[in-house]
């Protein structure tokens, strides 16, 4: 075998990696032959659906969208290699408020700017080289979807889940519409600038509460979800067990407060009860005296928001309406407050104060100066001492009638039963989790497909008149207000039921999560005009296999879309799983400077950029390089720069050896082998072992990156070869194969160039030889008395007589044996000679 000059040497007599002609070559190629589209019919082989998020039509792509579905391209490349059926689609979930913004603001219809983002979000996806089924792309606002959505809507409206009720809500003034927690700022809409307001409107709800026992018994289901996302769902349904209480009014006989705690042993020291300022009860409770108060105090709590009312830090604030409770447990007078910490939405809008024992009460209490009473006391403390804070402990009860000296946390069965037998008390399991808000006051989403009708009332739209579309002569004031509200020919409308034609249109429009929750069935039977979808179809694809997205979307939109499929599946719809997603990765976010990026930081780094000045190869391989898909990753321009020149000198270590490459040459017996064909082999096989341990160990794609990079190494300085040679075909096949998930362009180019016929991406993934696993040496460490004194490089499984031999020749092992008497000589195999000794005579 003749060889010649190291490859390193001769960089530059080779043509050079050019992705800006490549990259476009190998995404027209792809798209002509449909290299990506799924037979979704096809059972021969074991089916594999890998989702991304998928993304709002905004405009433009930032690097949190180049990581995200690299990450999930990765996969479905990899398992399509691996002989799966890979279905990998792509859409938008282009209903929203900016494109009705966009449309106030600069005078274009929201549809038109949505599909211009769309077009312009496509295209540099199509440049990122992602592998998606494009035949499958789904668009929320299409009325080839939201038909189905309204579908869906219906489907929950018949089986009770979706309802309409008073709630209450932030509103803008101004604007004339609700606006959502995030969009308060201070206390003021995020746009007008207007003083929100809490109003109550009758608003259509989703019944998620229905299903919060499954949500959290279904858990263990979830075995591949991040436990913070199981956390923040759990936390966020809040399952309480507890009892519901009722007080009596004093003085009203026809008046009771019911409230719900999860700390009935505390009963007896309760000194008063706080009503949240919309309570239906105050106005009947409030004395005259204090009629003036309680109604500035109601007004002052409409302009503040959920989030600031239920804050723990804020400042305590109330109103003493004049009346009083009973405490039935201790048949005592406890004074009725109100205060914006208590929600009417939370339980039973009331609350039983026992400052003692809780730390919000007692703030309340100390600044009204209200009683405290101990109830629970540590076995720590004998004195009588007043409390300095709120005691949340576990003790024995005192001052609590025949329930004193118990354990508090064995009284409260007893404590609730005593009540249970008075009538005045009762077992309850309680949940913070509460019904779905599905109502928005705006035109850029799916109508809601309801009818009012005065002689029938709310009125389900027939099936065969979906969808109710949005009509497009619409007139976008910036008056506030959905213009569907006042579109004749939208609003009027004939009952379907008894055929009344002054019956109006429901013109509210549903939340743009409930298009979101269920995109993921639509992807496998996305042309399907006669039903939501195929169900054999979809039980033969669900669960989506692999879900990449964000943890900014743990619990609303990953909560909503199990709710879709609990739903669907009680509904006969869904028998192959009850939950959406098996496998999931939460990917951390994409920083620069150790901030996340930000138009006002001025640290935006541009896809488009990237990829026109380095190539989306370059883009694709530095965003797997620096950390575990589930970390923050901080953008570096040196690193990124870094990663073009790597992927410059693999390009030219594998196409400087095209002479010796020949696909498909037999490999000599591997005890033949020997030198630094021996060791190649050996390295091209240990790096497929780690890289595929690398994907299956949690996409561990920054050590699959390292690892790429160090057999490149390897390979670049092996010598060239002047005719085909096989251990060097070998380690190039397997190297392109190796890079084909991530580097999808420069590995198709390489593989055409070394000969390979058809795609690489549809090459089956690397095997492995597990002789070449096996080191040929290993370092044996010599120890006296449990130190090491040296080391020897030896030959795998040389004799125990040997390894003794070579440690007791060893100069620095004789230096500490000297005047010493060997007592025993311990040897394993494979790793040390352990020498113990003790001084002569």
């Amino acid at each position: 075998m003749m060889m010649m000059t190291s490859l390193d040497d001769q960089i530059l007599q080779f043509d050079a990696y050019q992705p800006q002609r490549i990259e476009p070559k190998w995404q027209a190629k792809w798209a002509e032959e449909g290299l990506y589209e799924t037979d979704t019919a096809d059972t021969s082989k074991p089916k594999f659906y890998a989702l991304s998020m998928f993304p709002y039509p905004s405009g433009r792509l930032h690097m949190g969208h180049v990581r995200n579905y690299t990450i999930t391209d990765v996969i479905a490349r990899v398992k399509r290699m691996q002989g799966y059926n890979v279905l990998h689609p792509m859409g938008w979930d282009s209903f929203g408020l900016p494109a009705e913004n966009a449309a106030i603001q600069r005078g274009i219809a929201p549809k038109g700017w949505t599909f211009d983002n769309i077009d312009h979000m496509r295209k540099e996806l199509k440049q990122l080289g992602l592998g998606y089924d494009w035949r499958r792309e789904v668009f929320t606002c299409r009325e080839d979807y939201y038909k189905w959505t309204q579908w869906l809507f219906l489907f929950l409206f018949k089986q009770g889940l979706a309802y309409k009720k008073d709630a209450a809500v932030n509103w803008d003034p101004i604007d004339q519409t609700v606006l959502a927690n995030e969009q308060v700022i201070d206390g003021k809409s995020w746009r007008s600038g207007a003083t929100v307001e809490r109003r109550y409107m009758s608003q259509w709800f989703f019944k998620i509460t229905h299903y919060a026992d499954k949500l959290l018994d279904n858990m263990h289901k979830l075995g591949d979800w991040p436990d913070r996302v199981k956390t923040m769902q759990t936390n966020w349904i809040d399952r309480s067990v507890g009892a519901e209480i009722t007080f009596a009014v004093d003085g009203h006989a026809d008046k009771h407060i019911t409230v719900f705690t999860t700390r009935p042993d505390t009963i007896y020291g309760a000194t008063f009860v706080t009503l949240a300022p919309e309570h239906p009860l105050v106005a009947s409770l409030c004395t005259p005296e204090k009629q003036a108060e309680i109604v500035a105090y109601q007004q002052a709590a409409k302009t503040k928001t959920e989030i600031e009312r239920s804050s723990l830090s804020k400042e305590k604030t109330g109103v003493f309406t004049g009346a009083y409770a009973v405490n039935p447990y201790t048949k005592g007078l406890v004074p009725i407050w109100i205060s914006d910490y208590v929600l009417l939405e939370y339980g039973t809008g009331a609350v039983m104060a026992v400052p003692a024992h809780d730390e919000r009460d007692f703030a309340f209490a100390k600044t009204f100066d209200l009683p405290i009473i101990e109830v629970i006391r540590p076995k720590s403390k004998t004195d009588n001492a007043p409390l300095t804070e709120a005691f949340t402990g576990a003790g024995l009860l005192i001052e609590s009638a025949e329930f004193t000296g118990q354990a508090n946390t064995e009284a409260k069965e007893g404590i609730v039963k005593l009540g249970e037998t008075g009538g005045f008390a009762k077992g309850k399991t309680q949940y913070r989790l509460r019904d779905w808000l599905v109502s928005r006051q705006r035109y850029w989403g799916s109508p809601i497909p309801i009818i009012y009708c005065d002689t029938c009332g709310v009125v389900p739209v027939p099936e065969d008149q979906l969808p109710i579309k949005l009509p497009e002569d619409v007139e976008f004031s910036g008056a506030g207000g959905s213009p569907l509200a006042s579109h004749p020919d939208f609003l009027k409308t004939t009952c379907p039921k008894c055929g009344n034609e002054h019956a109006r249109r429901e013109t509210d429009t549903m939340d743009t999560f409930v298009c979101s929750s269920w995109y993921y069935l639509r992807f496998i039977d996305p042309h399907n005009e006669n039903a939501v979808f195929d169900p054999e179809l979809v039980n033969r694809w669900m669960p989506v296999d692999q879900y990449v997205g964000g943890i900014e979307h743990a619990i609303l939109h990953l909560m909503y879309s199990r709710f879709f499929t609990f739903a669907l599946a009680d509904g006969g719809y869904l028998t192959s799983t009850d939950e959406p997603f098996g496998r999931l990765l939460t990917q951390g976010m994409v920083l620069k400077d150790g901030s996340k990026m930000s138009k006002s930081k001025g640290n935006i780094v541009s896809p488009e950029a990237i990829i026109a000045d380095l190539g989306a190869d370059s883009a694709r391989f530095f965003i797997l390089s620096d950390s575990p898909p589930a970390a923050d990753f901080d953008w570096k321009d040196s690193a990124i720069e870094g990663c073009y020149k790597f992927l410059h000198r693999l390009w030219t270590a594998i196409v400087g050896h095209e002479k010796a490459v020949k696909l498909g040459m037999p490999l000599p017996a591997y005890a033949e082998l020997a030198g630094e064909a021996r060791a190649l082999y050996q390295k091209t096989n240990k790096t497929i072992v780690g890289i595929t341990t690398d994907l299956e160990n949690d996409y561990q794609f920054n050590t699959y990156m390292s690892k790429i990079r160090e057999l490149a190494a390897v390979v670049g300085k092996y010598p060239a070869q002047s005719q085909p040679c096989p251990v060097v075909s070998h380690a190039v096949q397997s190297l392109v194969t190796l890079i084909a998930p991530v580097v999808p362009h420069l590995a198709e180019e390489l593989w055409e160039r070394i000969g390979g016929e058809g795609s690489v991406h549809l090459q089956p993934w690397c095997t492995v030889d597990e002789q070449a696993l096996v080191a040929d040496a290993v370092t044996v460490v010599f120890q006296v008395n449990g130190k090491v004194r040296d080391k020897a490089d030896v030959a795998v499984d040389t004799p125990q007589a040997e390894l003794e031999a070579l440690a007791m020749a060893s100069e620095k092992v004789q230096q500490f044996l000297a005047g010493q008497t060997i007592v025993k000589t311990i040897v394993v195999p494979n790793k040390l000679v352990s020498i113990v000794a003790k001084p002569a005579g």
